[in-house]
């Protein structure tokens, strides 16, 4: 599930399963589809 957030006055949206976020809900629903719930690797 991807939930809708605000941050730094812009609107972001979550993925519920893994916490990343992104600032296009369609970029966020497709990311959820392939997430394994854990967090991203390539995010340091």
């Amino acid at each position: 599930m991807v939930s809708k957030t605000t941050r730094d006055e812009m609107t972001w949206y979550k993925c519920d399963q893994c916490g990343l976020m992104f600032d296009e809900k369609e970029d966020a629903r497709q990311h959820e589809q392939n997430c394994d719930g854990e967090d991203a690797s390539y995010i340091q």
